[in-house]
Protein backbone atom coordinates (compact mmCIF):
# COMPACT_ATOMS: atom_id res chain seq x y z
CA UNK A 1 0.00 0.00 0.00
CA UNK A 2 1.07 3.32 -1.13
CA UNK A 3 2.36 5.24 2.23
CA UNK A 4 -0.55 8.22 3.14
CA UNK A 5 0.29 11.90 4.06
CA UNK A 6 -0.95 12.44 7.67
CA UNK A 7 -4.29 14.57 7.93
CA UNK A 8 -5.32 17.16 10.84
CA UNK A 9 -5.86 15.20 13.78
CA UNK A 10 -7.51 17.96 15.52
CA UNK A 11 -11.20 16.62 15.02
CA UNK A 12 -10.04 13.01 16.66
CA UNK A 13 -13.33 10.31 16.67
CA UNK A 14 -15.01 12.63 14.07
CA UNK A 15 -14.29 10.44 11.01
CA UNK A 16 -15.60 7.14 10.32
CA UNK A 17 -13.09 4.30 9.40
CA UNK A 18 -13.31 3.89 6.01
CA UNK A 19 -15.03 0.74 4.50
CA UNK A 20 -14.87 -1.33 1.27
CA UNK A 21 -17.98 0.61 0.05
CA UNK A 22 -16.28 3.67 0.71
CA UNK A 23 -13.27 2.37 -1.85
CA UNK A 24 -15.78 1.44 -4.21
CA UNK A 25 -17.06 4.97 -4.25
CA UNK A 26 -14.60 6.63 -4.50
CA UNK A 27 -12.72 4.61 -7.24
CA UNK A 28 -16.26 4.25 -9.22
CA UNK A 29 -16.27 0.66 -8.94
CA UNK A 30 -18.23 -2.09 -7.60
CA UNK A 31 -17.73 -3.68 -4.36
CA UNK A 32 -16.75 -6.77 -6.22
CA UNK A 33 -13.80 -5.51 -8.16
CA UNK A 34 -12.61 -3.65 -5.26
CA UNK A 35 -12.35 -6.93 -3.41
CA UNK A 36 -10.68 -8.51 -6.27
CA UNK A 37 -7.93 -5.99 -6.03
CA UNK A 38 -8.13 -6.12 -2.43
CA UNK A 39 -7.58 -10.16 -2.83
CA UNK A 40 -5.23 -9.84 -5.67
CA UNK A 41 -7.26 -11.55 -7.71
CA UNK A 42 -7.28 -12.36 -11.48
CA UNK A 43 -9.70 -10.66 -13.97
CA UNK A 44 -9.11 -6.81 -13.04
CA UNK A 45 -7.65 -4.24 -15.87
CA UNK A 46 -4.85 -2.57 -14.77
CA UNK A 47 -6.48 1.32 -15.21
CA UNK A 48 -8.96 -0.41 -12.75
CA UNK A 49 -6.77 -2.01 -10.15
CA UNK A 50 -4.71 1.75 -10.33
CA UNK A 51 -7.84 3.56 -9.67
CA UNK A 52 -8.82 1.15 -6.88
CA UNK A 53 -5.51 1.43 -5.26
CA UNK A 54 -5.38 4.84 -5.27
CA UNK A 55 -9.12 5.09 -3.36
CA UNK A 56 -7.46 2.78 -0.59
CA UNK A 57 -4.21 5.22 -0.47
CA UNK A 58 -6.53 7.97 -0.71
CA UNK A 59 -8.37 6.86 2.39
CA UNK A 60 -6.30 5.20 4.24
CA UNK A 61 -8.47 1.93 4.02
CA UNK A 62 -6.77 -1.36 6.18
CA UNK A 63 -8.61 -4.31 4.68
CA UNK A 64 -10.61 -6.43 7.49
CA UNK A 65 -9.54 -9.72 7.59
CA UNK A 66 -12.21 -11.21 10.47
CA UNK A 67 -15.10 -7.92 11.06
CA UNK A 68 -17.27 -10.87 9.92
CA UNK A 69 -16.25 -13.16 12.63
CA UNK A 70 -15.31 -10.82 15.04
CA UNK A 71 -17.49 -7.75 15.47
CA UNK A 72 -19.74 -7.28 18.36
CA UNK A 73 -23.13 -5.54 18.38
CA UNK A 74 -21.38 -2.17 20.20
CA UNK A 75 -18.16 -2.51 17.18
CA UNK A 76 -15.32 -3.61 19.30
CA UNK A 77 -13.53 -7.22 18.76
CA UNK A 78 -12.52 -7.18 22.29
CA UNK A 79 -9.36 -7.78 21.07
CA UNK A 80 -5.92 -5.00 21.11
CA UNK A 81 -2.59 -4.67 19.27
CA UNK A 82 0.34 -4.67 21.29
CA UNK A 83 4.13 -3.79 19.51
CA UNK A 84 6.64 -4.39 21.57
CA UNK A 85 10.26 -4.30 20.60
CA UNK A 86 11.56 -7.74 21.34
CA UNK A 87 9.63 -10.99 23.90
CA UNK A 88 13.12 -11.87 23.22
CA UNK A 89 14.15 -9.11 26.60
CA UNK A 90 12.55 -10.04 30.08
CA UNK A 91 12.06 -6.48 30.02
CA UNK A 92 9.07 -6.80 27.43
CA UNK A 93 8.28 -10.15 28.34
CA UNK A 94 7.25 -8.12 31.58
CA UNK A 95 5.40 -5.39 30.02
CA UNK A 96 3.73 -7.75 28.10
CA UNK A 97 2.24 -10.35 30.65
CA UNK A 98 1.00 -7.46 33.29
CA UNK A 99 -0.91 -6.10 29.67
CA UNK A 100 -2.31 -9.48 29.22
CA UNK A 101 -3.44 -9.97 32.78
CA UNK A 102 -5.61 -6.59 32.55
CA UNK A 103 -6.84 -7.54 29.23
CA UNK A 104 -7.82 -11.14 30.40
CA UNK A 105 -10.16 -9.27 32.81
CA UNK A 106 -11.99 -7.73 30.52
CA UNK A 107 -12.35 -10.38 28.26
CA UNK A 108 -10.23 -8.71 25.51
CA UNK A 109 -7.17 -10.45 23.48
CA UNK A 110 -3.92 -9.22 23.04
CA UNK A 111 -2.26 -9.59 19.79
CA UNK A 112 1.44 -9.05 20.31
CA UNK A 113 4.33 -8.94 17.95
CA UNK A 114 8.38 -8.15 18.03
CA UNK A 115 9.19 -4.84 15.71
CA UNK A 116 13.12 -5.86 16.81
CA UNK A 117 13.67 -2.14 17.16
CA UNK A 118 13.14 -1.56 13.20
CA UNK A 119 10.66 0.89 12.10
CA UNK A 120 9.85 -0.87 9.05
CA UNK A 121 8.52 -3.91 10.86
CA UNK A 122 6.75 -1.54 12.83
CA UNK A 123 4.65 -0.41 10.30
CA UNK A 124 3.96 -3.92 9.10
CA UNK A 125 2.86 -4.85 12.71
CA UNK A 126 0.71 -2.26 12.98
CA UNK A 127 -1.18 -2.69 9.95
CA UNK A 128 -1.70 -6.25 10.85
CA UNK A 129 -3.05 -5.00 13.80
CA UNK A 130 -5.13 -2.88 11.98
CA UNK A 131 -6.46 -4.85 9.49
CA UNK A 132 -7.96 -6.94 12.18
CA UNK A 133 -10.08 -3.78 13.68
CA UNK A 134 -8.22 -4.00 17.19
CA UNK A 135 -10.09 -1.64 19.69
CA UNK A 136 -6.67 -0.13 20.58
CA UNK A 137 -2.83 -0.07 20.11
CA UNK A 138 -0.36 0.18 22.84
CA UNK A 139 2.87 0.64 20.84
CA UNK A 140 6.79 -0.05 21.93
CA UNK A 141 8.35 2.13 18.88
CA UNK A 142 11.69 2.25 17.00
CA UNK A 143 10.27 4.90 14.62
CA UNK A 144 12.13 8.40 15.24
CA UNK A 145 8.45 10.26 13.98
CA UNK A 146 5.06 8.97 14.30
CA UNK A 147 2.81 10.95 12.19
CA UNK A 148 1.89 8.16 9.67
CA UNK A 149 -0.35 6.85 12.74
CA UNK A 150 -2.33 10.49 12.58
CA UNK A 151 -5.33 9.21 9.85
CA UNK A 152 -5.82 6.30 12.73
CA UNK A 153 -5.74 8.71 15.73
CA UNK A 154 -8.47 11.61 14.19
CA UNK A 155 -10.27 8.32 13.09
CA UNK A 156 -10.88 7.37 17.05
CA UNK A 157 -8.21 4.83 17.17
CA UNK A 158 -7.29 4.35 20.98
CA UNK A 159 -3.31 4.58 20.93
CA UNK A 160 -0.92 4.60 23.77
CA UNK A 161 3.03 4.80 23.41
CA UNK A 162 5.10 2.99 25.72
CA UNK A 163 8.79 3.01 26.82
CA UNK A 164 9.03 5.97 24.20
CA UNK A 165 7.12 8.75 23.46
CA UNK A 166 4.86 9.61 20.37
CA UNK A 167 6.55 12.20 18.29
CA UNK A 168 4.11 13.95 15.51
CA UNK A 169 1.18 12.69 17.08
CA UNK A 170 -1.06 13.11 19.90
CA UNK A 171 -1.31 10.25 22.18
CA UNK A 172 -1.02 9.06 25.64
CA UNK A 173 2.51 7.50 26.71
CA UNK A 174 3.65 5.58 29.49
CA UNK A 175 7.67 5.92 30.53
CA UNK A 176 10.23 5.41 33.06
CA UNK A 177 12.66 8.06 34.37
CA UNK A 178 15.30 7.97 32.14
CA UNK A 179 17.11 10.94 32.30
CA UNK A 180 17.03 11.28 36.06
CA UNK A 181 17.66 7.40 36.60
CA UNK A 182 20.21 7.45 34.90
CA UNK A 183 21.29 10.75 36.51
CA UNK A 184 21.12 9.04 39.64
CA UNK A 185 23.49 6.33 38.83
CA UNK A 186 25.85 8.59 37.82
CA UNK A 187 25.83 10.15 41.08
CA UNK A 188 26.28 7.27 42.59
CA UNK A 189 29.47 6.34 41.50
CA UNK A 190 30.84 10.00 41.82
CA UNK A 191 30.04 9.85 45.54
CA UNK A 192 32.47 7.43 45.66
CA UNK A 193 35.19 8.95 44.47
CA UNK A 194 35.19 7.42 40.47
CA UNK A 195 36.19 10.45 38.03
CA UNK A 196 36.54 7.82 35.16
CA UNK A 197 33.08 6.74 34.60
CA UNK A 198 32.60 5.24 31.07
CA UNK A 199 29.29 5.31 29.24
CA UNK A 200 28.44 1.89 27.33
CA UNK A 201 24.82 3.22 25.49
CA UNK A 202 22.25 1.57 23.39
CA UNK A 203 21.62 2.66 19.67
CA UNK A 204 21.48 6.21 19.13
CA UNK A 205 18.19 6.23 17.20
CA UNK A 206 16.48 4.99 19.93
CA UNK A 207 14.94 7.72 22.41
CA UNK A 208 15.25 6.19 25.87
CA UNK A 209 19.23 5.71 25.05
CA UNK A 210 19.49 9.52 24.12
CA UNK A 211 17.48 10.38 27.63
CA UNK A 212 19.65 7.78 29.33
CA UNK A 213 22.97 9.61 28.05
CA UNK A 214 21.38 13.22 28.63
CA UNK A 215 20.76 12.16 32.39
CA UNK A 216 24.51 10.58 32.62
CA UNK A 217 26.12 13.67 30.45
CA UNK A 218 24.30 16.12 32.48
CA UNK A 219 25.15 14.44 35.99
CA UNK A 220 28.85 14.51 34.81
CA UNK A 221 28.67 18.50 34.18
CA UNK A 222 26.92 19.01 37.95
CA UNK A 223 30.25 17.69 38.83
CA UNK A 224 32.35 19.43 36.86
CA UNK A 225 33.74 16.63 34.96
CA UNK A 226 34.38 17.99 30.99
CA UNK A 227 32.86 15.36 28.91
CA UNK A 228 36.09 14.72 26.81
CA UNK A 229 37.40 12.77 29.51
CA UNK A 230 35.11 10.46 29.74
CA UNK A 231 34.54 7.57 26.79
CA UNK A 232 31.47 7.35 25.76
CA UNK A 233 30.89 4.11 23.41
CA UNK A 234 27.04 4.31 22.26
CA UNK A 235 25.52 1.95 19.13
CA UNK A 236 25.95 -1.80 21.51
CA UNK A 237 22.66 -3.13 21.26
CA UNK A 238 23.51 -6.98 21.67
CA UNK A 239 25.20 -8.95 24.57
CA UNK A 240 27.84 -9.43 21.85
CA UNK A 241 28.45 -5.88 20.85
CA UNK A 242 28.71 -4.67 24.19
CA UNK A 243 31.00 -7.19 25.64
CA UNK A 244 33.59 -6.67 23.18
CA UNK A 245 33.24 -2.77 23.05
CA UNK A 246 34.16 -3.29 27.06
CA UNK A 247 36.66 -5.53 26.51
CA UNK A 248 38.54 -2.79 24.31
CA UNK A 249 37.95 -0.18 26.74
CA UNK A 250 39.15 -2.39 29.48
CA UNK A 251 42.42 -3.33 27.86
CA UNK A 252 43.17 0.28 26.30
CA UNK A 253 45.14 3.13 28.11
CA UNK A 254 43.40 5.14 30.49
CA UNK A 255 41.35 2.08 31.91
CA UNK A 256 37.98 3.59 33.17
CA UNK A 257 37.33 3.04 37.44
CA UNK A 258 33.73 2.61 36.92
CA UNK A 259 31.42 1.59 34.18
CA UNK A 260 27.85 2.87 33.67
CA UNK A 261 25.84 0.76 31.04
CA UNK A 262 21.98 1.71 29.64
CA UNK A 263 20.27 -1.37 28.74
CA UNK A 264 19.74 -4.51 30.26
CA UNK A 265 21.67 -6.68 27.23
CA UNK A 266 24.65 -4.30 27.35
CA UNK A 267 25.09 -4.60 31.02
CA UNK A 268 25.18 -8.57 30.58
CA UNK A 269 28.05 -7.94 28.09
CA UNK A 270 30.29 -5.61 30.30
CA UNK A 271 29.95 -8.35 33.10
CA UNK A 272 30.87 -11.03 30.52
CA UNK A 273 33.79 -8.55 29.67
CA UNK A 274 34.44 -7.65 33.54
CA UNK A 275 34.41 -11.75 34.16
CA UNK A 276 37.10 -12.67 31.16
CA UNK A 277 39.81 -10.15 32.10
CA UNK A 278 39.16 -10.54 35.87
CA UNK A 279 38.17 -7.33 36.68
CA UNK A 280 34.60 -7.60 38.36
CA UNK A 281 35.94 -7.10 41.67
CA UNK A 282 37.95 -3.98 40.37
CA UNK A 283 35.91 -2.06 38.06
CA UNK A 284 32.64 -0.82 39.35
CA UNK A 285 29.27 -1.51 37.01
CA UNK A 286 25.95 0.20 37.20
CA UNK A 287 23.23 -0.87 34.65
CA UNK A 288 20.26 0.68 33.85
CA UNK A 289 17.37 -2.14 34.32
CA UNK A 290 16.98 -4.88 35.74
CA UNK A 291 17.63 -8.53 34.44
CA UNK A 292 17.62 -12.25 35.97
CA UNK A 293 20.25 -13.61 38.26
CA UNK A 294 21.82 -10.48 38.75
CA UNK A 295 21.85 -10.80 42.40
CA UNK A 296 23.04 -14.16 42.60
CA UNK A 297 26.63 -13.35 40.95
CA UNK A 298 29.32 -12.25 42.97
CA UNK A 299 29.39 -9.29 43.43
CA UNK A 300 25.84 -8.72 42.84
CA UNK A 301 25.35 -5.97 39.87
CA UNK A 302 23.61 -2.82 41.13
CA UNK A 303 20.90 -1.42 38.90
CA UNK A 304 18.98 1.20 38.17
CA UNK A 305 15.71 -0.83 37.58
CA UNK A 306 12.36 0.19 35.84
CA UNK A 307 9.17 -1.34 36.73
CA UNK A 308 8.05 -2.77 33.45
CA UNK A 309 4.95 -4.35 35.05
CA UNK A 310 3.81 -0.73 36.37
CA UNK A 311 4.31 0.29 32.70
CA UNK A 312 2.34 -2.17 31.59
CA UNK A 313 -0.54 -2.17 33.69
CA UNK A 314 -1.05 1.71 33.34
CA UNK A 315 -0.14 1.67 29.74
CA UNK A 316 -3.90 -1.33 30.02
CA UNK A 317 -5.66 0.98 31.90
CA UNK A 318 -4.74 4.09 29.76
CA UNK A 319 -5.96 1.80 26.67
CA UNK A 320 -9.02 0.80 27.87
CA UNK A 321 -9.78 3.81 29.48
CA UNK A 322 -9.93 5.22 25.86
CA UNK A 323 -11.10 2.59 24.46
CA UNK A 324 -14.51 3.52 26.77
CA UNK A 325 -14.39 6.85 25.89
CA UNK A 326 -12.02 8.96 27.20
CA UNK A 327 -11.40 11.70 25.60
CA UNK A 328 -9.41 13.79 27.83
CA UNK A 329 -6.31 15.44 26.08
CA UNK A 330 -3.30 12.83 25.63
CA UNK A 331 -0.84 12.58 28.58
CA UNK A 332 2.39 10.92 29.46
CA UNK A 333 3.06 8.91 32.75
CA UNK A 334 5.80 8.68 33.93
CA UNK A 335 6.88 5.67 36.22
CA UNK A 336 9.82 6.07 38.92
CA UNK A 337 12.71 4.21 39.05
CA UNK A 338 15.09 2.51 41.72
CA UNK A 339 18.62 1.93 42.70
CA UNK A 340 19.56 -1.11 43.78
CA UNK A 341 22.56 -2.05 45.36
CA UNK A 342 24.26 -4.98 45.08
CA UNK A 343 27.82 -4.70 44.88
CA UNK A 344 28.93 -3.73 41.85
CA UNK A 345 28.09 -0.50 41.57
CA UNK A 346 29.79 0.21 45.64
CA UNK A 347 33.57 -1.09 44.14
CA UNK A 348 35.45 2.13 45.17
CA UNK A 349 38.16 3.60 42.83
CA UNK A 350 41.48 1.58 41.89
CA UNK A 351 43.94 2.37 40.04
CA UNK A 352 45.36 0.49 36.95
Amino acid sequence: MPPITPRDESSRGSRPRPTMKHVAALAGVGLKTVSRVVNGEPNVSEETAARVSWAIAELNYQADLNAGNLKRANGRTMSIGLALGSVANPFAGAIHRAIESTAWERGTTVFAASIEDDPRKEQAVITAFLRRRVDGLILTTASPDHAYLAPEVARGTPVVFIDHEPVGVSADAVVSENASGAALATRHLLNRGHRRVAYIGDRSDIQTARERLRGFSEELARAGIPAGDVPVVPDQHTIEQAEAAVGALLSGPARPTAIFTSQNLVTIGAVRALRTLGLHRDVALIGFDDFPLADLLEPGVTVVAQNPERLGLVAAERIFSRIDGDEDPARTFTIPTQLIERGSGEIPPRES
